[in-house]
């Protein structure tokens, strides 16, 4: 991957304040607003004893990909097409495909930087304890970060205008935030409806964080949807994605 390409990218990242407070700095912010809520403190039966404000920091972590995989590489990766730029790169030295690592590798570090914002505020300012197993947490959530972006370049692959980009980016991204715990953590979803949406990526990220969290590692199925999604996501961006 070309270094230069990739500070180009950094650069135009930073100077999109939209793509900068909603993959780096939402999910920390609505962390912030779930803790300072008195009865998100208190441990919930329902929750395994866990307290609510505990229970949503994997998911905040896993909003920050949601947005980066279903939001903005899609809006990024489809402009560049629209406009031209990646059929005029084809005849320079650089190659388009330069432009599409660098830009998922932007993407993915951004995320995992809002991850780690997340779980700095969730220990400091809420108490919430860090993973009591790290390399299962982070094994757990690059396969998350690899699966999203793989997402959002299926969603590129699919759409011809950034128009249309934005318009199958909202209609993968709310289903995604729901598997994901948004508004119900899978762990608290009825016995059927878990183990369907522990089937999709976010739902078995949000199963494996969690587990991770928790001191386990995390279960080999969900870590298998995982990969299998990654996978899965990535051969369909390769069959279908073109560079004009």
């Amino acid at each position: 991957m070309n270094t230069a390409v990739l500070r180009t990218e950094f650069r135009l990242f930073r100077r999109e304040p939209g793509a900068v407070f909603w993959i780096f700095l939402f999910p920390t912010l609505l962390l912030a607003i779930l803790g300072s809520i008195p009865s998100f403190r208190h441990a919930d039966t329902a929750l395994g004893g866990l307290r609510p404000v505990d229970a949503y920091v994997p998911i905040a972590v896993l909003i920050a990909l949601i947005m980066s995989g279903a939001q903005a590489l899609p809006q990024v990766l489809t402009g560049y097409r629209e406009r031209g730029i990646l059929r005029r790169m084809a005849v320079t030295p650089v190659r388009p495909s330069a432009l599409l690592s660098a830009q998922m590798t932007v993407q993915g570090a951004v995320a995992l930087a809002s991850a780690l914002l997340v779980l700095t505020v969730g220990r400091l300012a809420f108490g919430v304890t860090l993973p009591r197993q790290p390399a299962g947490y982070l094994l757990a959530l690059l396969l998350a970060a690899a699966a999203a972006l793989a997402l959002g370049s299926v969603v590129s692959a699919l759409s011809r205008t950034t128009k249309i980009a934005g318009a199958i980016g909202t209609a993968v991204f709310f289903p995604m935030m729901f598997c994901a715990g948004v508004w119900i953590p899978v762990r608290s979803m009825p016995h059927a409806l878990a183990q369907v949406v522990e089937l999709t990526p976010f739902g078995a990220a949000a199963r494996a964080l969690d587990q991770a969290a928790a001191g386990n590692w995390p279960g080999w199925g969900h870590l298998g949807v995982l990969a299998a999604w990654t996978v899965l996501l990535t051969a369909g961006a390769g069959r279908w994605f073109r560079w004009e």
